[in-house]
């Protein structure tokens, strides 16, 4: 009733939508860094709420089923095989007990993949979440990333008894349909909205946000992404106070380099604040690696809302699309 860490890759922890809640007691929210395909995977393996999904980071882990499960994967294609074969993403797919699911069988397109199982993985609620926050060691699986011979319990897996072959066929005849806004395609630009002192920072360093090329350190992780380019400035330079910190917050210490802030973001932040990214694109910030060029694009609040419900709006259509999937498990 488990899946058995044979490798344990890069950096593979469970992560869920965050911890809400807790951030006024200094408890990071945490959380998938690529939230739309943490939800698709989920969607995908036959799950309604919000179930831990193992969160793989570019070169992931080998995993043994012990048990008959649905599983889906989601985000960066990672080279996945299953005892060998292809597979497919954004798909249903039945493991049999002793099937191995690996790894690198293909240079990675992005950064970070999701694997949902149907019925989630039994893990502990930490104040309420599954999540994993690494940097302090609670959440998730004992609080830390896999590692080599870790038993992962299954909180679902398929009955021992079940045609596992006429259940396969009967999910590969399901058709699944992606609308645009879930299918993660690569953007040229990622879109923000003005921060709190964007009028603040000189027009120089305005025009050089929204204009120019920026590169992500090597400096980055799942906390913040610290980007090279254009030093930013203030126009007339102060202390701020801190306030509560976002994912997608861009903030600006003395040195004007920028740090988005990711989804191991402190509580609250005291640097002054040039942008936000629009939640939308987090996503494809989350499958860009150290190195890749960022561009960036302002567009207004009503039109970030507006991307936001057509977004809810598709994964609420899909799970009405999956519900004969989900009646076949």
């Amino acid at each position: 009733m488990s899946l058995t860490v044979i490798k344990p890759g890069m950096l593979s922890s469970f992560q869920d939508r965050g911890r809400d809640g807790y951030q006024h007691q200094g408890i990071p929210a945490a959380g998938a860094m690529d939230e739309r395909a943490h939800r698709l995977a989920n969607a995908l393996a036959g799950n309604e709420g919000d179930r831990a999904t193992l969160e793989i980071t570019l070169t992931g882990p080998t995993l043994r089923f012990d048990a008959a499960a649905c599983f889906a994967l989601a985000g960066a294609d990672l080279g996945a095989q299953l005892n060998g074969q292809d597979l497919p993403m954004h798909r249903p797919l039945v493991a049999r007990p002793g099937d191995t699911l690996a790894f690198g069988a293909r240079p990675a397109s992005g950064a970070r993949a999701y694997l949902a199982v149907h019925g989630g993985y039994a893990l502990p609620l930490v104040m309420g979440s599954e999540t994993t926050y690494l940097r302090s060691g609670f959440g998730g699986f004992q609080g830390r990333a896999l590692a080599r011979g870790d038993v992962l319990p299954l909180h679902a897996p398929l009955d021992a008894g079940r045609d596992l072959a006429a259940l396969q066929e009967a999910l590969w005849q399901i058709r699944v349909y992606l609308p645009a806004t879930l299918a993660g395609k690569r953007r040229d630009t990622i879109r923000f909205l003005p921060g709190r002192h964007w009028h603040e920072f000189s027009d120089a360093s305005r025009a050089a946000f929204a204009g120019q090329a920026f590169r992500i350190s090597p400096q980055s992780d799942r906390m913040g992404y610290r980007l090279q380019g254009p030093a930013l400035a203030m126009a007339q330079p102060r202390q701020t106070l801190s306030e509560a910190a976002c994912f997608g917050t861009v903030q600006v210490p003395s040195g004007g380099e920028a740090i988005i802030l990711m989804a191991d973001r402190q509580t609250t932040g005291g640097y002054p604040k040039i942008a936000q990214i629009a939640s939308v694109d987090l996503p494809a910030l989350a499958q860009s690696l150290p190195g890749q060029e960022l561009r960036f694009q302002q567009i207004e609040l009503d039109e970030a809302q507006r991307l936001d419900v057509e977004r809810e709006r598709a994964f609420a259509q899909l799970q009405d699309a999956l519900a004969p999937m989900r009646a076949l498990l």
